[in-house]
């Protein structure tokens, strides 16, 4: 009798777990996840993720120092007494409220060249430019142009005429940093065989360079020989009889005097130099903006 009982009970609890079983499956794939989850499990939903900030800066407004350097030109070039000429004409569209000069039949000739010097934002989209205008005799005459323009720089105008100005005072010189004299010796020659190859194609300028440095020599050569005047450095190693170990870096000013078939040009260069198995080659070339790699900008 217990026997019987027992597998009636064991047989009670099959049937059961079939019902369960069936149970869930009709309920769906999700019910029958967290019925054979071994322990309880909770979900938590992540929190949305906030759209990132994105900061468009405002577009500035595009210089108009070609617009007022054009201008320039165009009413030195005009008379009052010729409103209809090409150059008349120019200036009026570029500037409707401005009168044109009227220069005397004896006054000296019109510019050789205008160009810009500055220009500078005087706020409310407007402009200041000044502009020089050199005449054959070597006389030049500055003058500040007014100039409104849209942020866009799509469109110009001269908004007042011209003003002449006093030109640009000099600035003061900052001492050199090159106070070390070079001798003639491994780092002049380097220099010189360098240059040479750069400013009169007398050999190939990458054997001259340190490793990674790119730089490519002036096509056509401007210039038939080039010769060394004086090297200055601002380090002590360059004055160095012999070549420092690996590594040493020297920054140099060297002047030389270039000859063409139309004379002669003395010439200024910034070099730095890196020491490597017992010579001197060419890191840099600085003349204004150089890349990290010694090319020009």
């Amino acid at each position: 009798m217990a026997a019987g009982a027992r597998l009636e009970a064991m047989r009670r609890r099959v049937r059961l777990s079939r019902v369960a079983a069936w149970t869930v499956i009709a309920a769906g794939p999700v019910a029958l996840c967290i019925a054979l989850a071994p322990h309880p499990t909770t979900v938590e939903a992540a929190a949305a993720a906030k759209p990132a900030a994105v900061r468009t800066a405002a577009a500035s407004a595009a210089d108009p120092a070609g617009f007022a350097q054009l201008f320039v030109r165009a009413w030195l070039r005009s008379s009052a007494d010729d409103a209809t000429s090409a150059q008349a004409r120019l200036a009026q569209s570029m500037a409707p409220n401005v009168d044109l000069p009227q220069p005397a039949a004896d006054a000296q000739s019109t510019p050789e060249a205008v160009m810009t010097l500055r220009s500078a934002q005087a706020g409310g989209g407007g402009w200041v430019v000044t502009v020089a205008a050199q005449y054959a005799d070597g006389w030049v005459r500055y003058y500040t142009v007014p100039v409104a323009a849209d942020r866009a720089g799509n469109s110009f105008t001269v908004t007042g005429a011209p003003g002449a100005v006093a030109g640009p005072v000099r600035a003061a010189e900052t001492p050199s940093p090159y106070d070390v004299i070079v001798p003639d010796g491994d780092l002049s020659a380097a220099v010189g065989e360098f240059l040479a190859a750069y400013l009169t194609g007398a050999g190939e300028v990458d054997r001259y360079l340190a490793p990674g440095v790119k730089l490519t020599a002036i096509s056509p050569p401007p210039y038939q020989t080039v010769t060394v005047q004086q090297i200055s450095a601002a380090e002590e190693a360059a004055a160095a009889e012999k070549v420092p170990p690996d590594g040493t870096t020297v920054r140099i000013y060297v002047t030389v005097e270039a000859r063409d078939s139309s004379g002669r040009w003395p010439l200024g260069y910034q070099l730095t130099l890196k020491a490597r198995s017992g010579r001197w080659e060419i890191a840099a070339l600085e003349s204004g903006d150089t890349a990290s790699d010694g090319r020009l900008r």
